[in-house]
């Protein structure tokens, strides 16, 4: 298991043996990616088995759905609030927030609004939530992809699950079934092009920190760069956690924290100011509010002026059934290891934290 070769400690571990290696070879994945759930909560798994060519599409087609004209989009609009998350929400509806749900501590967090835009898309069998497409005349293809693409990523979603249920030595079939419906949800992400000064005097924000709702994600990002990825042993201390070429990054989301009580850490994560490299002073004729700029690169301490570029990302959220109790799994508590939560059952989780996150 090597470590990644930026400023974050995220390990990278090889999955390729799952399906392809056997037992012996499956264990020590395993342990590897509990290693580093246990000690960051996320990390990158090269050899996936979701070939590069159809990462590479999936951008290509969140490009293309991003460019079109905004009254195009809105033919797929996200519902008001987030009791049905599908559909197409403009720059400045979601405010992503930590464990707010008092409604004077939201309105205050929304003072900074979130400076991106998204589409989301589930499962085709998802009947509880189901997908709001644009028209097929608008886009033609994107449809087709999008659930093809889903199914890619719920495989690996499920691979994961039975890496972690060999660490917790649970009885077959292990934590898989638990994610049957495969009630997931594939995102895309825009985030404009903006003017890094805003950013960095917190004038506006891209995604501000917070932890995942759900049991896992699964994240592929461009190269322009910003995600942080917070230290749980120096609370407000982050390291940048950039894209590494062949790898997805993957983190264990709040329902998997409680599930596993506490085994696994689900950390606290935030979307910024990239590496200087990525910025840039802005040439003739630019449109800083959604158009990739073509200026001279700068460091950050010179960034007056400076542009952070367009930023894509893919995060591919899976949660648990719907009725799922979540629980302290076996081998996870006992005399020595009192369970610290409570029951919940995954639906209520996450419609409680998706409410702090669409205003009503």
């Amino acid at each position: 298991m090597a470590q990644s070769n930026g400023p974050s400690t995220i390990p990278i571990v090889d999955f390729s043996a799952f399906p392809n290696g056997g037992k012996e070879e499956q264990e020590q994945v395993a342990r590897q990616i509990d290693n580093a759930f246990r000690q960051v909560g996320f990390v990158y798994l090269k050899n996936h088995a979701i070939p590069r060519e159809k990462v590479d599409e999936c951008f290509s087609w969140s490009k293309k759905f991003f460019a079109l004209p905004m009254e195009t989009k809105m033919l797929a609009p996200h519902p008001p609030s987030g009791a049905h998350h599908r559909g197409y929400s403009a720059p400045g509806v979601e405010k992503v927030t930590q464990h707010q749900y008092e409604k004077d501590d939201i309105a205050k967090s929304r003072q900074v609004p979130d400076y991106k835009e998204s589409y989301e898309s589930g499962n085709v069998n998802d009947d509880s939530q189901p997908n709001i497409w644009p028209p097929e005349e608008e886009l033609p293809g994107f449809r087709t992809f999008m659930e093809s693409y889903f199914t890619e990523c719920a495989a690996l979603i499920h691979r994961i699950l039975d890496a972690l249920s060999i660490t917790l030595a649970l009885p077959e079939p292990g934590l898989s079934p638990t994610h049957s419906k495969s009630l997931f949800q594939l995102r895309l992400l825009h985030y404009p092009a903006i003017d890094a000064a805003e950013l960095k005097n917190n004038k506006r924000s891209r995604i501000n920190a917070h932890s995942d709702f759900g049991t896992m994600t699964l994240l592929f990002q461009d190269d322009v760069g910003g995600l942080e990825v917070e230290d749980s042993n120096h609370p407000g201390k982050f390291s940048r956690a950039g894209p590494i070429d062949d790898a997805v990054l993957v983190n264990i989301g709040d329902l998997m924290m409680r599930w596993s009580n506490d085994r696994w850490r689900s950390t606290v994560h935030r979307v910024g100011l990239p590496s200087p490299k990525a910025l840039s002073i802005p040439g003739p004729g630019v449109n800083t509010e959604g158009q990739r700029n073509s200026g001279k690169l700068v460091e950050l301490e010179d960034a007056e002026g400076a542009v952070v570029p367009d930023r894509y990302s893919i995060p591919f959220f899976a949660t648990a059934d719907m009725d799922t109790v979540i629980e302290a799994l076996p081998g996870t508590w006992g005399e020595d290891r009192p369970k610290k939560y409570e029951p919940v059952t995954a639906w209520g989780y996450v419609q409680m934290r998706m409410a702090a996150t669409y205003e009503e």
